[in-house]
């Protein structure tokens, strides 16, 4: 990652939630689980919670 992509984001931790992202994304929170769902936004499912990183958050937005 570079400098800009270390500062985007920066008031969240490194593991953010469904409002997190909903926040962060400014959308609702069918479309974050649209992302999830469609594997856009990598997590890790444990029980009926997501784990997601900032860090696929990041990368979602970025432009490569």
């Amino acid at each position: 990652m570079n400098n800009s992509q270390l500062t985007l984001f920066s008031e969240y931790d490194d593991i953010v939630t469904i409002d997190d992202v909903m926040q962060m994304l400014h959308i609702g929170r069918s479309n974050v689980y649209k992302l999830l769902r469609e594997k856009k936004l990598k997590s890790v499912r444990i029980g009926v919670k997501y784990i997601i990183p900032k860090k696929s958050v990041i990368e979602l937005v970025t432009i490569p």
